[in-house]
């Protein structure tokens, strides 16, 4: 079976972060080469966030991008997103799986090295492990893990691994050299003056550190 590859960059739109409408916000980091959305709503309604993922599935997908529902299987079916991410307190993947197919991409946060262990043995596409470092868009976030952990899970899967968690521009590159095969980006992108030029710089850095790993 053919690995799959996710981009570099992987920006969640956080709805309580948000200061413009999603779609909106959504094509300003699409016109600038983001190509792995999540959308995150943990206070909409369940026909909320369904209308809202259907205007952002609308959006994105006929543009090449793909666009991932946070915790509920079923907006993402009824949406026609292109996949789900679940948490530690969601539906575990393969549940999740049985729910939204085999065509749609199944991702799962992971917070410490049992976790990772147990989600890397399910049918995830791939696996996010964080927080990395301290973040502040999650009230009661998990202990940081570190760098060190990313090192150390590399060779226990071959599924990609998202590191998420107080992830910058600064620390983006050491992450992608510690074995990640994705940042997840949420607060630094989108609480920039101009988050489509922001994302754009950490694409032009994604893209330089895999070069040099490549010479």
């Amino acid at each position: 079976m053919k690995r799959l590859v996710l981009p570099r960059l992987y920006v969640i739109l956080d709805a309580a972060l948000l200061t413009v409408p999603e779609s909106e916000c959504a094509q300003e980091l699409v016109d600038a080469g983001v190509r792995l959305l999540q959308y995150r709503n943990k206070k909409a309604s369940a026909r909320e966030l369904l209308e809202c993922s259907k205007r952002l599935s609308s959006l994105l997908i006929r543009q090449g991008v793909t666009f991932v529902v946070n915790d509920r299987a079923d907006v993402a079916v009824a949406a026609e997103a292109s996949g789900l991410h679940v948490g530690q307190e969601d539906l575990d993947a393969d549940a999740a799986r049985s729910v939204v197919g085999t065509q749609k991409l199944v991702g799962i946060s992971t917070h410490n090295l049992a976790q990772f262990k147990e989600a890397a043995t399910t049918s995830a596409d791939y696996v996010a492990l964080g927080p990395v470092f301290s973040t502040s868009t999650k009230a009661n976030p998990d202990p940081v893990v570190g760098i060190e952990l990313i090192r150390r899970v590399r060779g226990l899967t071959d599924k990609p691994i998202v590191a998420i968690g107080g992830i910058t521009l600064e620390r983006a590159a050491q992450v992608i050299q510690a074995g990640a095969d994705s940042v997840a980006v949420i607060s630094d992108i989108l609480l920039a003056p101009e988050p489509g030029q922001r994302a754009r710089s950490y694409i032009d850095l994604l893209a330089a550190v895999k070069q040099a790993a490549a010479n």
